[in-house]
């Protein structure tokens, strides 16, 4: 592969899985603290139908029109959830359940039965992504970035932004709401701008890693990252980091690891970035130096033979 190659093929697609993969993660460590870390697999569900409703409304898929489509889409999802709690007298957590896979459902129904299959998206781009269709065709050319590159660094940017201006008020209000409450940072309202939050991250990936993927980049890189700390901050700098590499290593694996054994074809790269970050999970809870398991069973071991 020629260097000109890299450019156009495979840079592009490293820097939107990077940019997909960092932000999804930014926001997923306070789910993951918040014990909420499906709410952002039921986000990525909600989102689907408005995402196709924008593009049929306004004929293209732009930045501006899925990210109003899915904010309909979240609305909609909202008063459906609060109607079933309030009408069926349903528990909140089967309430969810029940509107956002219905809504995911009548997403598919619409991508189905439209004809948005045919030049924007499908079925197996809202399932696996499409990391391997952005390309920069004039590398060095800033007029001609990917919009996928755009949209993720401007989301990334505000999310870093509001993550770094409101910090405190997320750290207090994730570990005690009471005491949130009681300085007056009002918790109700942290935990409605981060589910905006996570709903805008999640909107900015679909494109990359699909609607189903993008779960493994909101969960994985903050659980890596809270087996090896307990101290907030340090938790988000980890996680941000071990979704880069995860964004790299995966997508190298998928582009380079089949061609290795004398395959002409390539791995969906969303799909192998999601096997790297489980991967990298694994190893943590195995080998991490406070909460690994074997390391945490040889001090076991040592700590008896000791008082023996």
């Amino acid at each position: 592969m020629t260097l000109q190659e890299f450019l156009v093929l495979d840079l592009p697609a490293i820097l939107t899985a990077v940019l997909a993969c960092v932000a999804c993660s930014l926001v997923g460590s306070f789910l993951v603290l918040r014990r909420q870390a499906l709410l952002a697999d039921a986000v990525s569900h909600v989102v689907l139908p408005g995402i196709v409703g924008a593009v049929l409304v306004t004929g293209a898929l732009t930045g501006v029109a899925i990210m109003a489509g899915a904010l309909v889409a979240a609305l909609v999802a909202v008063a459906a959830i609060e109607l079933l709690r309030a009408c069926g007298r349903l528990e909140a957590g089967a309430a969810m359940g029940t509107v956002f896979t219905t809504m995911f459902a009548v997403g598919v129904a619409m991508l189905e039965w439209s004809d948005v299959a045919d030049g924007y998206i499908d079925a197996r781009h809202v399932v696996f992504g499409s990391l391997e269709t952005v390309l920069w065709m004039s590398p060095g050319d800033l007029t001609a970035v990917p919009r996928q590159i755009v949209t993720l660094a401007v989301v990334l940017a505000i999310l870093a932004g509001l993550c770094g201006c409101f910090h405190k008020e997320l750290a207090v209000s994730t570990f005690d709401p009471a005491l949130a409450a009681l300085l007056g940072f009002r918790p109700r309202l942290v935990a409605i701008a981060l589910v905006t939050a996570t709903g805008a991250a999640a909107v900015a990936a679909f494109e990359a890693v699909g609607s189903i993927l993008v779960i493994a980049m909101f969960v994985g890189p903050p659980c890596v990252a809270r087996m090896l700390t307990d101290r907030l901050s340090l938790q988000v700098w980890v996680s941000v980091l071990v979704a880069a590499v995860a964004a790299i290593v995966g997508y190298a694996l998928a582009a380079f690891g089949p061609g290795l054994y004398g395959s002409p074809n390539s791995l969906n790269a969303a799909g192998t970035i999601a096997v790297t970050v489980g991967i990298l999970q694994l190893l943590s809870m195995l080998f991490a130096p406070r909460y690994g398991a074997l390391l945490a069973t040889r001090r076991r071991q040592s700590s008896q033979s000791a008082t023996r």
